[in-house]
């Protein structure tokens, strides 16, 4: 199987973000907050918005299945308060839950966390239980800054988020590190504050002890790790100087890379630097980047069409498509041996 750990429902009807946007309006009059309820998407738009645009590009592509999670940009934790991201993670929950209903075998969901700035995680936790629950989720997305881009929470290593990670490794699903949009004028969000955040995320892995805590945590960096793999030597000096083992015994069991890399030398070095067991599949299609390579002819995102170009034996490119996916979200491997895989 070629199995894509990273989508989001980017072309959800119309209508989820016209509730947005109520939400957001209301937020100083909370008599004027709408109801869940009056949120209308029936099955029928649910199956266009998805039948016409990433089951279509999957099926062009040769994907079989992807992972699918809320709209990363929507998450927008720095809006409103813990209950403003609640009810929004629910709803969006849903709808890719319901998603998943109508196409079993090409979607499977991923949550979207109730988070909010400086707001407790064990807050979040209901939500993540109703979405592996309920809904079967096999993974969440975490954003390591829901203040959007001013980075006020504690480390990712701090005991700050403990509660969270003892819900993860309980329920052994893995975090894909994944911020949100910027409110920061600095940080463009795609094309800085997503990269940031990545190389930002690894280097708190790296100066703290985290799996000495939770050693059977699992973190999946997106976006080809940042700047990760391209600085390599950098973080195995900086590993070194701050007394850590080597980063294959430090982080390398628990720290994995997607391919949500746009060109064929970015995968070249991704697949050459990093341990291929540590690489998983990945497009983020309809994503950040939406357009066609004038070089290539063909989209920017179809990242399958450079893991066949990579120097990998076949046994490899199946690990990266597959076997390493299945591996790091063993809910998701438990699913498909279910269903026969």
């Amino acid at each position: 199987m070629i199995i894509d750990c990273h989508g989001h429902y980017t072309t959800a009807p119309p209508a989820l973000e016209a509730w947005r946007n109520r939400q957001v309006a209301a937020l100083g009059n909370p008599a004027a907050t709408p109801k869940a309820s009056e949120l209308k998407i029936g099955d029928d738009e649910l199956r266009e918005s998805i039948a016409s645009n990433q089951l279509k590009k999957m099926k062009e592509r040769g994907i079989d299945l992807t992972i699918f999670s809320p709209r990363a940009s929507f998450m927008a934790h720095h809006i409103g308060d813990f209950e403003t991201s609640s009810a929004w993670a629910a709803i969006c929950n849903e709808l890719c839950h319901r998603v998943a209903g109508l196409f079993p075998d090409e979607f499977i969901g991923a949550a979207m966390l109730p988070q909010s700035p400086g707001v407790d995680p064990a807050t979040w936790i209901p939500e993540l239980e109703r979405c592996v629950k309920e809904y079967g989720f096999v993974g969440v997305n975490l954003n390591p800054d829901p203040s959007g881009g001013h980075w006020t929470s504690p480390p990712l290593t701090d005991r700050h988020w403990y509660p969270i990670y003892e819900k993860l490794v309980e329920y052994d699903i893995p975090a894909m590190v994944h911020v949100s949009t910027s409110c920061n004028a600095c940080f463009h969000a795609t094309g800085a504050h997503y990269l940031n955040a990545d190389t930002t995320a690894f280097m708190q892995c790296l100066s703290g002890d985290l799996f000495r805590d939770f050693p059977t945590l699992r973190l999946v960096i997106p976006h080809g790790g940042g700047a990760v793999p391209y600085h390599w030597g950098r973080f195995r000096g900086l590993a070194e100087m701050l007394k850590k083992p080597l980063l294959r015994d430090h982080l390398l069991h628990n720290i994995f890379f997607d391919t949500c890399v746009y060109h064929q030398p970015g995968i070249d070095l991704l697949t050459k630097v990093i341990p291929v067991e540590n690489v998983l599949f990945a497009s983020e299609m309809i994503g950040a980047v939406r357009g066609i390579d004038p070089e290539t002819g063909f989209a920017y995102d179809d990242t399958k069409r450079y893991i066949e170009a990579a120097a990998l034996t076949p046994q490899q490119r199946k690990q990266i498509y597959e076997g390493n996916v299945r591996r790091v979200y063993p809910r998701l491997d438990a699913a498909l041996r279910r269903r026969g895989h």
